[in-house]
């Protein structure tokens, strides 16, 4: 079981530090369960330092294609390996929306994480209209047969499906509906998958009991050490 924190563009370095430090003390003994952050890149190092030696693990919250270049705004692989991050998030329906990612761009950015040494949660998921349109098994696969045909299930990926009208919206999928696209997801590309979309210690129960849910990627509910360690209790519970 995998439970994943996106800060998004939230927490500065020292704010970072203090609650690094308070998520450890909170699940000393805690087992069964993978944990990963993702903080904003500023707050990379602050992350890595306290983790350096535990099971949490850091990821960025996106990664270019390229090694190194003209590309503004961007963070490379090298970067990232040489602060000590164990992976990153690709794809996320926020990178989508306002930045302009597409299919293409997120599988290329996975390829060059994997081939680099780098673990990789790319993200999924279909807007309010097109689920509404009955569209939400057409968008699914073309997003992951993308992947699949650029990666495969490889060792490293795991996928988060995250429908975007579940987005900072306080919407969720109901757990019947997290694993029906789960299942289906699962039947294009065999990898662990997160369900991502308002995830809370109120619903973690539910959502991560459904046979094809594997972890959660989860956004508000992560900024704050009590909630996303209840999440991540809850998720030991289930694998117990």
């Amino acid at each position: 079981m995998l439970i994943a924190g996106n800060w998004k563009m939230y927490k500065w370095p020292s704010e970072t530090a203090a609650f690094c430090g308070g998520l450890w003390e909170r699940l000393a003994g805690t087992s069964g369960v993978d944990v990963v952050i993702c903080p904003p890149y500023t707050s990379l190092a602050e992350a890595v330092r306290p983790f350096d030696r535990t099971d949490v693990a850091v990821y960025a919250q996106n990664v270019h294609w390229a090694e190194e270049g003209a590309f503004t705004g961007e963070i490379s692989t090298r970067m990232l390996l040489d602060l000590g991050v164990d992976g990153s998030l690709v794809g996320h329906s926020e990178r989508r929306q306002h930045f302009g990612e597409s299919d293409e761009t997120v599988a290329r950015r996975t390829v060059a994480a994997l081939e680099a040494g780098l673990r990789v949660i790319a993200c999924v998921g279909e807007s309010e209209e097109e689920r509404e349109a009955g569209q939400t098994e057409l968008v699914l696969r073309v997003q992951v047969e993308t992947l699949a045909d650029a990666v495969g299930a490889h060792e490293h990926l795991a996928v988060a499906y995250e429908p975007v009208w579940a987005i900072g919206t306080g919407k969720t999928a109901t757990p019947e509906q997290a694993q029906e696209a789960h299942a289906f997801i699962r039947s294009l590309l065999d990898v662990p998958l997160l369900y991502g979309g308002s995830v809370k210690p109120e619903n973690a129960d539910e959502l991560l009991a459904q046979p094809d849910v594997d972890g959660a990627l989860v956004g508000g509910a992560s900024l704050d050490v009590e909630s996303f360690a209840a999440i991540c209790e809850a998720a030991a519970r289930i694998r117990s």
